[in-house]
């Protein structure tokens, strides 16, 4: 029967032709049996079984089940009559019912057994019979869904015929009932011992016990259920059936697919579990499986004589040997119900395995690299369940240790399966770990090669200690033995790896001091000159790797991290030397940044710190860092940052132990840890320091890396100040911010990093507050003035001015000073500024020019809202610091001419300066620097060289940002006591130099934009402040720009005209100013300029003073009118007497009073030009005279009449 069951599994026997399963079958429907056929001196399955009669082909091959079978209109099942095409949807679950009662009846027979032979044999027609009646019922079950039951239909919304509500529920019914025959009848190695042991009664027997049939009914029953269910899947199309009543009663899911797997695999552990116990019992388990596949690789000639089991060809007997012995062995684990049983005996089968193991590693055999992965699975499977066996890893150690610079790759795998030399030490260690791991991985042969497998075999082994056996002792000399300076000279690169990987493997899990002393001394047989750099690279990523087993076994590693070292430092001295030649630094860096990995590596994973790191850290990095360009200084930069957060962050959790008063028994761990712990940090200091401080000066930007590397070391002089250089000290953390932060001769780029680390470092501001230092925050700020000045610092001055900051500057800093800027709004001193001044907090989120301008706003109002002298004398202090030498941050720009966004910027910024922090420059404390603001910004030597042009981007600059310098100083003025004339002084020259410079050719010139004096003497300053600048301009333009020669006009007329039009006309005033400086030209260009624009633009003047005189209050304007025309009238009557009538009619127009009270001065100068003549009266002066007379109403009216009188008489 075992036979039978196996020929079950073959799939030859499916392959036979379709005229074969549709052969008709016997009357007797299929069942089990253990009875051969003896013909032609062969063996063959029983006529009944399944396999013979066809009916499992019938099945597969979607063939009615039994083609004679059920043909008639009434079928008789369990005693009654049953109408054949109804039965099963009309009493599906009344039949079943009678089926249970029918497997009650037969084991009740197996009860009344009798070794009575003819009680016997009446006992055995019964028995057969009941089984017979069960199996025919499960036959028709089959038979009426294959011809009756109809396959499922869209829903119908009508009313359905009742039978149709059945058959539409016959599947779930169907589903339930089966499962239910499976609960009753369970488990077949549940039955009783008994009935089990029928399967010994000899098969040629022809009366056989209740018990035999019962046993084969139960196999029937199991076989047929499946059987069933598969047409039952097939009819319904491959829907899921769900058993609606089990759901209902449980609130589990029955469906036929779940019944289905569940059943086939409680099936197959059954079969299995009784092979097994029997085999035990009647001979050696082990022994048949053996014999079995012994035969399987004697591949004979013909299967004549044989068995279906023997019969079969494998076409892979060795892979298929493995699997089956190593799927057999893992049932040895459990019990008969299929538990875990950890105390039941374990019976091995090494020697078999052995010789199939000498197969796998047989060279004429040659097996493929993918089967040899598979097959030493098998074999790692195995170590878990058996016993220690060393000759396993003697057969695999012969093999490999000779194919050691072999791959192991599978090629059709690609470059999946081509990554054999690690590129990490850690990744290294991590694979190798993966061997040493106890937890098995199903997948091991696809994610790694043979070797890798035969490595987890050998750890095992080597773990696994049997009866005081130490298996390491034992195969010790087998490895080494393999080892030998010829061999090692023959190794690739891949063999290396190998090497590496074996005694890595080794190191973990045994003696590793003395794994390690073996290694280097098997290192030491390797030419030098022979060893390419990527194999030297390949044993310095091993040396680490073996450093890591010693950190993660808290071993010191001051002997290997010192033969490392060493060599690490011979390389950096040729990477120095040969700094210049590509290939050799290309060849050189692969190896040195090997060593940089590699001890990043170990700082990651040192716990604590304590195991003699520094010496890793040697002077060998005083050449390197020189040596670096680009990404490897980076690499490098970026090691010695993680080495300083981890160096801090260890020593202060190591440091929080100490003050804690640890009394553990490690308690000395933290004082070791400490001594160590200096150690690195004078490592640090002496060996990468220089070489940082040495480049914050360079000649190009420098990387971000340097800034971040240079808070790292200011913060590890925080933690650790006694290690830092001499030269550091005694306050190291200050001189590091002197040297990074506060140095203005730094790159920007670098401060504006290196200060966003710190600022908002509480530790720092405690270390400061400390030491009484209190112009931290005050030089910070400073450091942010000139990192925002200076952030054109290095664009060519040549290229064209751009309106977005991001393109000239750069993103990145353009974020970085964004970032700064958000610190620096959150200083304490800084803060108050902004609260006195009510400065929101959003404004950190603009542009950080524009943040910049609102906090030089906000000191300018917080000042003014000062009332004390000592408060506003402490407030001046603390501004000046905060600018420095601000000019000295932008004399680049100054002395480059550019770049033109670095000029706007200068100039704007200062500009704000000037204007709001006036106040603050008036005081005798500012006033130096404002006077040097002027000296180098407004009024330069080239500036005073008023026939040489200025570079256009300069002028540019200039011309945006002078009305800030003008309104600015306008109130200096105002404000100064001490130096107000000179300030008056300065105030007149800025204006003389740069009036003419933006002063258009003509009034009409297009794309001149506004002149810069006119936006200052226009913008909302106040009333001192805006006459002192408006009469300091007026007298400017008055004294340099309106003086005739002769009778000859000055330049550009026109547009100085144009230019007081305009301030008269946009302020809507008359001042006293306008008056006095203004005027007079005015009207002297009305009487001896003929071109009629300025005629008009004069007159439009005059007509602006009179009327804004008449608007105001008071006399005294009125009062500065009359006088400037007496005078005017005094002086150019005689020469010009008919356009100063003109001029007078003019006026009358506008002011009647006022050239009414002009009478008698304009009388007496017409006297006194005819007594002058000495010609007697002048008749024609006179009429021109009436007739200024005439607009004058009576007074008017009143002089003509006294003329008229004096010419009478």
């Amino acid at each position: 029967m075992e036979d039978e069951f196996e020929a079950l599994s073959t799939p030859s026997f499916l392959t036979e032709s379709l005229d074969m399963a549709m052969e008709v079958e016997n009357e007797k429907p299929p069942c089990f049996s253990c009875a051969f056929d003896n013909q032609n001196g062969g063996r063959s399955f029983s006529a009944e079984s399944y396999l013979a009669n066809g009916s499992l082909k019938r099945v597969l091959l979607r063939l009615d089940p039994s083609p004679n079978d059920y043909e008639e209109d009434v079928v008789e099942m369990f005693g009654f009559q049953w109408v054949t095409e109804m039965a099963l949807v009309e009493s599906c679950g009344f039949l079943f019912g009678l089926l249970r009662q029918q497997i009650c009846r037969l084991e009740n027979l197996v009860q009344m057994s009798s070794s009575d032979f003819g009680q016997a044999v009446n006992l055995h027609s019964e028995a057969e019979s009941i089984r017979h009646q069960c199996i025919k019922f499960l036959h028709y079950v089959k038979v009426f869904i294959f011809r009756y039951l109809e396959p499922p239909k869209v829903e119908n919304d009508g009313m359905l015929h009742p039978y149709e509500e059945l058959e539409a529920q016959l599947p779930s019914v169907l589903v339930e009932e089966l499962h239910a025959l499976t609960m009753h009848i369970g488990h077949l190695c549940e039955l009783p011992s008994s009935v089990l042991a029928a399967f010994t009664i000899q098969h040629q027997a022809k009366v056989f016990p209740p018990s035999w049939h019962l046993l084969h009914l139960h196999l029937d029953i199991n076989w047929l259920i499946l059987e069933v269910l598969h047409v039952l899947d097939e009819k319904m199309m491959r829907q899921v059936v769900y058993a609606n009543q089990f759901i209902n009663l449980t609130g589990e899911n029955l469906t036929s697919v779940s019944l289905f797997e569940k059943h086939c695999g409680n099936l197959i552990s059954d079969l299995i579990s009784l092979s097994i116990n029997k085999y035990t019992k009647l001979q050696c388990f082990w022994s048949l499986v053996n014999k079995t596949l012994k035969n399987i690789f004697e591949r004979p000639s013909s299967s004549e004589g044989m068995s279906g089991f023997e019969a079969i060809q494998c076409k892979d007997p060795l892979s298929f040997s493995w699997w089956i012995v190593s799927h057999l062995a893992s049932l040895y684990q459990f019990d008969r119900n299929g538990n875990l049983d950890e105390k039941k005996q374990k019976e091995s089968n090494w020697k078999f395995v052995e010789e199939l193991l000498k197969k796998s590693t047989d060279a004429q055999t040659g097996v493929l690299e993918e089967h040899l992965r598979m097959h030493l699975q098998c074999c790692l499977t195995l170590c878990s369940f058996w016993d220690l066996n060393l000759s396993i890893v003697t057969i695999l150690w012969d093999y490999y240790s000779k194919n050691l610079n072999s791959g192991f790759t599978v090629p059709w795998l690609g470059l999946k399966d081509l990554a054999n030399v690690s590129k990490t030490s850690l990744s290294m260690l991590e694979l190798v770990k993966c061997c040493c791991c106890e937890q098995q991985i199903p997948s091991l042969y696809k994610s790694r090669n043979s070797y890798f497998i035969f490595l987890c075999i050998l750890a095992r082994m080597i773990k696994e200690e049997n009866s005081g056996m130490h298996p390491w002792k034992q195969i010790k000399g087998r490895i080494y033995s393999k080892f030998h300076r010829r061999r090692m000279q023959e190794l690739t690169e891949v063999g290396l790896q190998n090497f590496f990987n074996l005694f890595l493997m080794l190191a973990i899990v045994v003696e590793t001091e003395d794994i390690v002393s073996r290694v280097l001394d098997l290192l030491d047989f390797l030419a030098p000159s022979s060893i390419t750099m990527s194999q030297r690279a390949l044993i310095w990523r091993g040396h680490f790797a073996f450093l890591l087993i010693y950190v993660e076994k808290n071993m010191d590693v001051s002997v290997l991290a010192e033969k490392i070292s060493s060599a690490f430092r011979e390389k950096a001295k040729e990477f120095l030397v040969n700094k210049n030649d590509y290939t050799q630094r290309h060849n050189l860096w692969t190896l040195l940044s090997t060593y940089v990995d590699g001890v990043q590596e170990v700082f990651e994973t040192s716990c604590y710190l304590s195991l003699s790191e520094e010496k890793l850290l040697n002077d060998g990095f005083t050449m390197l860092l020189p040596a670096c360009r680009g990404a490897e200084l980076s690499m490098v930069l970026n090691f010695l940052q993680v080495v300083l957060a981890r160096l801090r962050s260890v020593h202060e959790r190591v440091s929080q132990g100490l003050q804690l008063g640890n009394t553990a028994p490690d308690a000395q761990l933290p004082l070791v840890a400490k001594e160590h712990h200096l150690a690195v940090a004078s490592a640090l200091w002496r060996n990468f320091f220089p070489y940082l401080k040495s480049q914050r000066m360079s000649q190009m930007p420098p990387s971000p890396q340097l800034a971040d590397t240079a808070a790292g070391f200011t913060l590890l002089a925080l933690d650790i100040p006694s290690k830092a250089l001499s030269d550091l000290q005694p306050q190291p953390v200050l001189s590091m911010m002197q040297l990074f932060g506060w140095d203005d001769m730094v790159w920007p780029q670098l401060v504006s990093r290196y200060l966003s680390h710190l600022i908002q470092n509480s530790s720092l501001c405690e270390a400061f507050s400390s030491m009484g230092y209190t112009s931290y925050e005050a030089l910070t700020v400073r450091s942010w003035f000139r990192c925002i000045l200076q952030m054109f610092i290095d664009q060519p001055s040549g290229v064209l001015a751009k309106t977005d900051a991001e393109r000239t500057v750069g993103k990145a800093y353009m974020e970085q000073l964004t970032e700064m800027t958000r610190l620096i709004f959150k200083l304490s001193e800084v803060e108050n500024i902004l609260s006195k001044a009510r400065v929101e907090e959003s404004v950190f989120k603009q542009d950080p020019k524009y943040a910049l301008v609102q906090f030089i706003k906000a000191v300018g109002r917080t000042y003014s809202g000062l009332q004390t002298l000592p408060e506003k004398s402490a407030m001046v202090a603390k501004t000046l610091e905060y600018l420095g030498d601000i000019l000295k941050y932008v004399k680049p720009y100054l002395k480059a001419k550019g770049p033109p966004e670095g000029l706007q910027l200068t100039y704007w910024i200062i500009g704000c300066l000037v204007k709001f922090w006036a106040p603050i420059l008036a005081t005798s404390k500012a006033q130096q620097l404002l006077f040097r603001i002027v000296d180098c910004l407004l009024l330069p030597h080239s500036v005073l060289q008023q026939d040489k042009e200025l570079p256009v981007a300069l002028l540019s600059a200039i011309q945006e940002s002078l009305p800030l310098y003008l309104q600015g100083l306008s109130f200096i003025c105002c404000q100064s006591q001490t130096q107000g004339a000179y300030l008056n002084q300065l105030l007149g020259s800025i204006i003389r130099h740069y009036f003419g410079r933006f002063l258009p050719s003509s009034p009409t010139v297009p794309g001149t934009g506004q002149h810069p004096m006119l936006t200052a003497l226009c913008s909302s300053i106040t009333a001192p402040q805006m006459l002192r600048l408006r009469k300091t301009t007026l007298h400017v333009i008055s004294e340099n720009y309106m003086q005739f020669k002769g009778n000859a006009p000055p330049p550009r007329l026109a547009s100085v005209l144009a230019f007081i039009l305009e301030v008269l006309q946009r302020t809507q005033s008359t001042e006293l100013c306008d008056i006095e400086l203004v005027l007079p030209s005015v009207l002297k260009c009305m009487v001896l300029v003929n071109e009629l624009q300025v005629k008009k633009i004069s007159t439009d003047i005059v007509q602006n003073v009179v009327e804004g005189c008449q608007a105001g209050s008071g006399g005294e304007h009125a009062t500065q009118l009359t006088s400037v025309f007496r005078q005017f009238i005094q002086d150019y009557t005689a020469v010009y007497d008919h356009r100063v009538f003109s001029i007078l009619e003019t006026v009358a127009v506008l002011d009647q009073m006022l050239v009414t009270s002009l009478i008698p001065t304009i009388t007496q100068s017409l006297k006194d030009l005819e007594y002058k003549q000495g010609l007697g009266r002048n008749a024609a002066q006179r009429e021109a005279y009436k007739r200024l007379l005439s607009y004058l109403a009576e007074a008017g009216q009143n002089e003509i009449q006294k003329l008229e009188n004096e010419a009478d008489e």
